[in-house]
């Protein structure tokens, strides 16, 4: 706690660019909730965000997430892009109406990290938002929403909820979608157990 006090302070003190990355890397390992809000702090200059993000995604505090969603609006173009990516990299259920909105995103960078991060959770909720959007997505998102139902049906059958990864998986065999996706959706639900 004592060594978190310091480098927060450090941190405060506005050094170079060098240091402060430095001092967000060291947060990364020994870092404590007091240092989660400092890190958000950052999240919205580029030259330190990917840094402070980065510490926050390792953090082992679920506050990290929270705060990570909580400056998800605030954030623009690459800085919201990346929070997006570290909640799918926490894999938190929390974020995923937060994410929804942001499939609707004018930019489809933005949808499209918004559409990975959900793959990436796993949840039912998840698994649902996917199928929803799934008939409105437009064309340039096609691609990536296919790969984010499989990861996320694969995440669902891992922990044991088969019925919707089964949903998801029938969704892709269907022949909208590229043979490539029909095939793996087909593979996996001819070995998948009954739910």
């Amino acid at each position: 706690m004592k060594k978190s006090l310091i480098l927060l302070a450090a941190l405060a003190l506005g050094e170079s660019v060098v240091a402060q990355e430095y001092l967000c890397q060291k947060l990364t390992l020994i870092g404590s909730e007091l240092s989660l809000p400092a890190l958000a702090a950052l999240l919205d200059r580029p030259a330190l965000a990917t840094a402070a993000r980065n510490a926050l995604e390792a953090s082992p505090h679920p506050l990290a997430s929270q705060v990570l969603r909580e400056r998800l609006p605030q954030l623009n173009g690459l800085a919201q892009i990346g929070a997006i990516q570290s909640l799918g990299i926490r894999r938190d259920p929390a974020s995923v109406p937060a994410l929804v909105v942001l499939l609707a995103a004018p930019a489809p960078e933005i949808s499209r990290a918004a559409v990975t991060a959900l793959g990436e959770i796993g949840t039912p909720a998840a698994a649902q938002a996917l199928r929803a959007f799934q008939p409105r997505a437009p064309g340039v998102l096609r691609a990536a929403l296919a790969d984010a139902c499989l990861l996320c049906a694969e995440r669902l059958t891992a922990t044991g909820q088969r019925a919707e990864a089964q949903s998801l998986y029938r969704l892709l065999a269907n022949a909208s979608q590229p043979r490539h996706v029909q095939d793996a959706a087909a593979r996996s639900l001819a070995v998948a157990p009954k739910p």
